[in-house]
């Protein structure tokens, strides 16, 4: 498997659509609207895209084997790196692989003593998370949907 971190800017917004709007992604991501246009989804690229202006960081596409399998990365988030993960179904067994790279640029190159990761209620099955070691952090309403966070603190030993 031969794994890339690009833009989504680089993406064809078809492709990005057609990973957001599928149903069985849609389960677990409560604020994406209702069959936004394409217009809409070409603001929502642009917004993730003036993250990394901003913050210096923000969500990349991910491209397996040269294929669009999702995007995700870290987000600025009240303060925090978060850690969001949106892959097509077709590309869901390679989320740990994705996730570890995600990992070691967060705490090796870009530095973070600590990054979150938002969970809708929906989202019943965490051991995995906690597994990796991140710990119940609270909760948090972003446009008036309920998260649960949890924190992930940098090693001790930072990955390389």
């Amino acid at each position: 498997m031969h794994l890339e971190f690009k833009r989504l800017s680089d993406i064809n917004i078809s492709d990005i659509i057609a990973v957001n709007t599928n149903s069985l992604v849609l389960r677990h991501m409560p604020l994406s609207g209702d069959n936004p246009e394409e217009s809409d989804w070409m603001e929502w690229v642009e917004g993730k895209e003036k993250q990394w202006e901003e913050y210096g960081y923000g969500p990349w596409a991910f491209i397996i084997d040269d294929k669009f399998a999702g995007w995700g990365g870290l987000q600025y988030e009240n303060g925090d790196a978060d850690l969001g993960l949106v892959l097509h179904p077709d590309f869901w067994g390679t989320g740990i692989i994705i996730y570890e790279e995600i990992i070691k640029r967060a705490f090796g190159e870009m530095g973070f003593e600590s990054i979150t990761i938002l969970l809708p209620p929906t989202r019943t099955r965490v051991k995995g998370i906690l597994r990796l070691g991140f710990q119940l952090d609270g909760e948090v309403e972003i446009n008036g949907e309920k998260f649960i966070r949890y924190r992930l603190f940098a090693p001790n030993e930072v990955l390389s």
